[in-house]
């Protein structure tokens, strides 16, 4: 097999693979369902990952804070509620990488995934924009209403969430983490929504 066709093949091993842990966990999700979604043989899976935990592992990981830390300081979270809100995560079958991740946190491993991902991205940013005592738990607390916006949204589907816009969820965004961080922080939205 060429080398194009090898890293086509793998290519779309990681998309279907994506598409089945996102929306059926890890559990649920066989080696022989993604092959079949991607059109080839189990085998290549692992002649590619060598498992379906490696598989798992590779397409589940996204690079969160690409762009979050992009900016000024003050509209982090603002950032952090698009990409929530209106970031395009049809490769993770809609939802935010990290809701999808949460199907599969019946294995330790995924769990400590979950939290190195939680901790690295949201939490320690906020830390060193809190001001004050206890940072560490607020930041805590600002991320865990952030990643439960995620979840009623995509998962619950709560009508409110569930239609609401960046520019309809910022200025209360920016009065929570405003009050928990003790810095002002800004709802700004500074791109047009889709």
């Amino acid at each position: 097999m060429r080398k194009r066709d090898r890293e086509a093949t793998r290519a779309r091993l990681l998309e279907a693979a994506r598409l089945r842990f996102a929306r059926d966990g890890y559990d649920a999700t066989s080696v022989r369902d993604i092959a079949g979604d991607s059109g080839v043989d189990a085998t290549l899976i692992f002649r590619y990952f060598g498992s379906k935990k490696r598989l798992f592992e590779e397409a589940t990981v996204a690079d969160l804070a690409a762009d979050l830390l992009d900016g000024p300081s003050e509209e982090l979270v603002a950032r952090m509620v698009r990409t929530v809100v209106d970031q395009d995560w049809t490769e993770y079958g809609g939802e935010h990488p990290l809701v999808a991740l949460l199907r599969s946190s019946a294995h330790e491993d995924t769990r400590q995934h979950i939290r190195e991902e939680v901790c690295h991205t949201y939490v320690d940013t906020l830390r060193d924009l809190a001001e004050g005592d206890d940072a560490e738990l607020r930041a805590e607390l600002l991320s865990a209403w952030l990643v439960g916006i995620g979840i009623l949204r995509s998962v619950v589907a709560t009508p409110a969430l569930a239609k609401a816009r960046t520019a309809d969820l910022a200025p209360h965004v920016a009065a929570v983490a405003t009050g928990l961080l003790g810095r002002p922080m800004s709802g700004a939205v500074d791109r047009p929504e889709a």
